[in-house]
């Protein structure tokens, strides 16, 4: 429904005045076609939804700032068109983003077909963990896939919980190193598996 522009003017000095349920109005005309502007660059429908929503919620945090003659789609599409830029900074800025990119060649290289699939890489960790030292290979397991707190395994495994930082340290730079992973993608890697 393409709004008149007497009945938009007309919800902006509501919406100004703190109308939820001009807000609504606005949010009701405007969030489909800016959802699928979102979509169309980011590609990520999560993402899209977060972009839109917080294209929403500065409207309604600038809603005094709003002249009557402006129209709610021009500033709401220019604020989401901003969001969407600093989102693709973020991302290609990451140091991060650039540790998975350098990552994703390396999985990719021990391979013809492409990437390595999530299967393949689970079964190349669990081949490197069962490689290190006994004990190192205990704690690590016992850490980073029965997510052991060190306090616990240092006690179940009578060691000193220092012992326990150390062994799990070492081990997780072997994993790196036989993985061929940056210390960002392990880390990221070790606090998700």
């Amino acid at each position: 429904m393409k709004p008149h522009k007497a009945e938009e003017h007309k919800l902006i000095e509501q919406m100004r005045n703190d109308s939820v349920r001009a807000f609504d109005a606005l949010y009701d005309m405007y969030s489909t076609r800016l959802l699928c502007f979102c979509i169309k660059y980011c590609k990520s429908r999560e993402t899209a939804e977060e972009i839109m929503e917080d294209a929403f919620v500065w409207l309604w945090n600038n809603r005094k700032n709003i002249r009557n003659q402006d129209t709610v789609k021009s500033i709401l599409f220019l604020k989401t068109r901003h969001l969407l830029i600093n989102a693709y900074r973020k991302i290609i800025n990451s140091p991060v983003y650039e540790e998975y990119m350098d990552a994703m060649d390396h999985i990719g290289s021990y391979s013809t077909d492409g990437p390595m699939e999530y299967d393949e890489f689970c079964k190349r960790l669990k081949d490197a963990i069962e490689r290190l030292p006994a004990t190192q290979a205990r704690i690590v397991s016992m850490a980073k896939i029965d997510m052991m707190p060190n306090k616990e395994i240092a006690a179940t495994l009578g060691y000193s919980e220092q012992t326990v930082k150390n062994q799990l340290s070492m081990g997780i730079k072997q994993l790196r190193l036989s993985l061929k992973m940056s210390p960002s993608i392990a880390a990221i890697i070790f606090c998700l598996y």
